[in-house]
């Protein structure tokens, strides 16, 4: 190899290390995540998870959090000196802030008992789960009569602390109309949106109306021909069920068999929809569209 070569080798070394570098500074290694408290210590292994092998820790679930693009794993259990409760920790890195929101919310109920921890957190009897940046994790405590909640959010706000900045909702949920929005109920699914592989990062709310409930979804793309093209193929794929424009052809509306009423507009790099709508209610979804794209950025 001559010297010209070795030196560029060097320099393209040096610039992998320096990135490598600042990428530990600013994305924390998981080992780093697992809290560290008096009177708790961690029993046995702690155990590490990548795509490849998720499967032989969490089964049947693997697929779900795969579909998320799951980066890794890490689990720990901890025991309690002198006391027959353990705590199982789970820190899933998820890639990003949507991903892990996206499994999380898909794992919550609209009536779970919330918490302030990270960007939201739930705790139900002997577990506590939460988001922020783009970690989601979970707590379990084992081997105990009557858990104490204030153990899980003991372990929580560690946990948080250590994960630092927690990071924002996703720009999309800002654009939710608040009327009649069952609280907590949106949800983030990053691929075959409504049953569509050409559809994906699209999120979705429920809405009560009286007694019936509907649904909106915002499908968030790079750009506004990525946009175009991804409604086109929607429009496509429903020719059958004859979409007519409204809105002065800036939307349209269809009746799907599954779905009833939809409708469906583009604005910018957003697609916009509403769903679920039953015949004599149309109004409410026509009201709803136009809600969403007032709310929509350009």
């Amino acid at each position: 190899m001559s010297r010209k070569s070795q030196k560029g080798l060097i320099f393209i070394l040096f610039l992998l290390s320096a990135w490598l570098l600042l990428a530990g500074e600013t994305t924390p290694a998981l080992e780093s995540l697992l809290p560290q408290l008096k009177g708790w210590a961690v029993k046995g292994e702690v155990l590490k998870f990548s795509p490849e092998n998720l499967f032989e820790y969490i089964n049947g679930a693997a697929e779900a959090y795969l579909s998320y693009d799951f980066q890794a794993l890490i689990a720990a259990e901890y025991e309690k000196a002198g006391s027959p409760q353990t705590v199982s920790v789970e820190i899933y890195d998820m890639g990003s802030l949507k991903n892990a929101f996206g499994i999380y919310s898909a794992e919550r109920y609209p009536d779970s008992n919330f918490i302030s921890v990270g960007l939201q957190g739930y705790e139900e009897e002997g577990v506590l789960n939460f988001f922020m940046s783009h970690y989601y994790i979970k707590l379990l405590a084992f081997d105990s009569d009557q858990p104490s909640p204030e153990t899980l959010r003991l372990f929580a706000a560690e946990i948080a602390r250590r994960i630092g900045e927690k990071g924002d909702w996703p720009t999309p949920l800002k654009i939710f109309p608040a009327e009649g929005r069952v609280a907590n109920s949106e949800k983030f699914i990053l691929k075959n949106f409504l049953g569509y592989d050409f559809l994906h990062n699209g999120y979705m709310a429920s809405y009560r109306f009286d007694a019936w409930e509907f649904d909106c979804f915002i499908i968030e793309t790079q750009d506004l021909a990525q946009a175009k093209v991804m409604l086109d193929k929607y429009l496509q794929a429903k020719k059958e069920a004859h979409p007519q424009p409204i809105l002065e052809s800036r939307a349209y509306q269809l009746q799907d068999r599954y779905y009833q009423n939809v409708y469906i507009a583009q604005r910018g790099r957003y697609i916009l929809g509403v769903m679920k709508i039953p015949e004599g209610k149309e109004k409410i979804g026509l009201k709803y569209l136009q809600a969403l794209l007032v709310n929509c950025p350009e």
